[in-house]
């Protein structure tokens, strides 16, 4: 009689385990939608669509706007954007309003299809209807493009979507965020809204569990992204690192600031989102960083003395050239070495990198760029490297010299060949 049952329950487990693959692998078959909207919620899907970012996880280096495929690696295997067309069958084409809503803001697709949180639904489920409705009605009148992903590269157990059900069990609700500033006006309320629902920033600045899963106690206070770092952007961490309202606006819409200028990840945020805000927006946006009422800046403390000659000497040997001498640097050339957001960042993982691999060539709007910073990892050692960081750190960000070659030697080997 027991194992009767116990055969009847491996039969059930079996059947919805057949049944939960079928659901999550399957394409979506429904009628092909046609969309007609007027001028106005198109371009108002339009700026949403580009304050919402989308462009940047569902454009392939050389793709189609919006056609999907840009790889979005993450500790779990890489995945691919997603094709956001109106391509019947490669994109959302078939989808309605109400499901690319669902989609969105829940991260499940037509048919029940999971979406893993690389999409982050945990962040736009708190767009509102009229919103994900516009940004449905600007990308369904872009052109079609019949263009497949590839599939993701998920290994066992992660390429098995079911197991998002339990996911989004444990970490996914239909509560706001929790906020990183305090504030009530009308500036800093819009503020939020892009910071932690649009804007999604809360995805990369935000420390990650074991099972990724954004860590709410600790909202924007900065978080390890493979071999960059997102920093602290909470009104105490923009300060400490020498940041005020106005050149926090100026960098987050043009990307340059007397803190220095945007590369990596946040290049990219600047270049295809960010400087679309409208002044309003912009305005918002830092009053939610930085709160209602922005923290006093911290006393700088006397600079300390220049003990590392090791490194010195690989700043006038290698660096003086482009940042001058006294690490003023060169407009268009080579950012400022004093109040560097980068030199000031506890973290000195950036800092490393950046010396490592170096930074390409950089345009950003206003007709402003940035030459393109070579990378020395072939040509210092990472003593040599650990002695300069130390020594930036020390002359220009006021934090302690203890980065070692072994740290350097770490980022190092862990760069993409």
């Amino acid at each position: 009689m027991k194992k009767r049952i116990l055969l009847f329950f491996l039969i059930i487990v079996i059947l919805i385990i057949a049944v939960l693959t079928w659901r999550e692998n399957r394409s979506w078959k429904g009628p092909i939608q046609t969309v007609t909207a007027d001028e106005a919620l198109i371009q108002k899907g339009r700026y949403l669509t580009q304050a919402a970012d989308c462009g940047a996880c569902h454009t392939a280096p050389q793709g189609a706007p919006y056609a999907g495929g840009y790889p979005l690696k993450t500790p779990f295997g890489t995945l691919y954007g997603s094709n956001l067309t109106p391509s019947a069958d490669y994109g959302i084409g078939r989808w309605t309003a109400e499901q690319f809503n669902t989609a969105v803001t829940t991260g499940v697709a037509p048919g029940g299809r999971h979406l893993y949180p690389g999409m982050p639904y945990t962040s736009y489920k708190g767009l509102t209807r009229d919103d994900t409705d516009a940004i449905y009605a600007f990308l369904m009148t872009r052109p079609a493009v019949d263009h497949p992903i590839p599939k993701n590269e998920m290994p066992f157990p992660f390429n098995q979507r079911m197991a998002m059900i339990g996911w989004n069990l444990l970490f996914h609700s239909s509560s706001p965020l929790p906020d990183a500033s305090e504030g009530s006006t009308a500036l800093w309320q819009r503020g939020r809204y892009l910071a932690t629902s649009l804007g999604h920033c809360a995805e990369c600045h935000t420390p990650r569990g074991m099972l990724g899963q954004m860590q709410q106690d600790k909202m924007l206070q900065g978080s390890l992204l493979g071999r960059a770092s997102a920093p602290d952007i909470t009104p105490k961490g923009l300060i400490q690192r020498g940041w005020t309202p106005e050149d926090l606006q100026q960098f987050l819409t043009t990307g340059i600031a007397q803190q220095g200028s945007a590369f990596g990840e946040m290049y990219t945020v600047v270049n295809l989102s960010l400087q679309h805000l409208n002044t309003f927006d912009q305005k918002a946006l830092v009053a939610y960083l930085m709160g209602d009422t922005p923290p006093a800046k911290p006393s700088v403390s006397p600079k300390l003395a220049i003990t590392e000659p090791a490194g010195r000497t690989t700043w006038l040997d290698v660096c003086a050239g482009c940042h001058a001498v006294d690490g003023q640097g060169k407009p268009n050339v080579a950012v400022n070495m004093n109040d560097n957001a980068t030199v000031r960042q506890a973290d000195a993982t950036n800092l490393i990198v950046s010396i490592l691999d170096g930074i390409p060539q950089q345009d950003f709007p206003n007709g402003q760029s940035m030459q393109a910073m070579p990378g020395f990892a072939e040509v210092l050692s990472d003593k040599e490297i650990a002695g300069l960081v130390n020594y930036l750190r020390k002359t220009w960000g006021q934090l302690p010299p203890t980065i070692t070659p072994e740290q350097v030697k770490a980022l190092h080997e862990h760069a993409e060949k």
